[in-house]
């Protein structure tokens, strides 16, 4: 369990921030970009957090630790000799799938595009998934400069997948969706 005892420490002061392997790098480093777009992400679920109870809180739940082990594995570069390093792993991505797969069988088939909105937490949730969308295109950017866990993208992607599900099980199982008309305002 980390113990954190002292909240600032002015090591940042100058730019830099520390990776979790001790390394110093820089706080514009792509690496910095991932696990602050994650930790983006992990804000907007506590908010739609505010507006759910039940399964679907519980689902959310689950995901903003999951974000936290995202965010640990992307603050330590991938080697070699890494030992016991906290990973996203291929079990986590199998839940949101089964869970994905689930709400799909409850809603109907989509005959248009989504506007987010409709309820507080569906719009919450859709906020989440445009940040999850973020993450996943700086963990891929990140992912052709460096090494990176292959599964910590997928994880990304299949997040926002499920929170766009989700966001439809907000809207009363889909029929509450807010849909966008093509032209409308021309």
């Amino acid at each position: 369990m980390v113990k954190l005892t002292k909240i600032y420490t002015r090591g940042g002061d100058g730019g830099e921030t520390s990776l979790g392997d001790g390394r110093r790098i820089a706080k514009h480093a792509l690496r910095v970009a991932a696990c602050g777009a994650v930790d983006e992400a992990n804000a907007a679920l506590g908010l739609a957090r505010l507006h759910c109870d039940g399964a679907m809180d519980d689902m959310l739940s689950r995901i903003q630790n999951d974000l936290f082990d995202l965010g640990a594995d992307l603050c330590r570069p991938v080697r070699d000799d890494e030992g016991q390093v906290l990973r996203i792993v291929d079990q986590q991505i199998d839940r949101l799938e089964a869970e994905i797969d689930a709400m799909n069988e409850q809603l109907d088939p989509l005959k248009s595009f989504i506007l987010p909105g409709g309820t507080a937490t569906s719009a919450h949730l859709h906020l989440a998934r445009t940040i999850s969308r973020r993450a996943e295109r700086v963990i891929s950017e990140l992912m052709a400069e460096e090494t990176v866990n292959p599964a910590a993208l997928r994880y990304i992607n299949r997040l926002s997948d499920h929170l766009f599900q989700l966001a439809r099980m907000a809207n009363d199982g889909g029929k509450n969706d807010v849909l966008w008309v093509p032209g409308a305002n021309r």
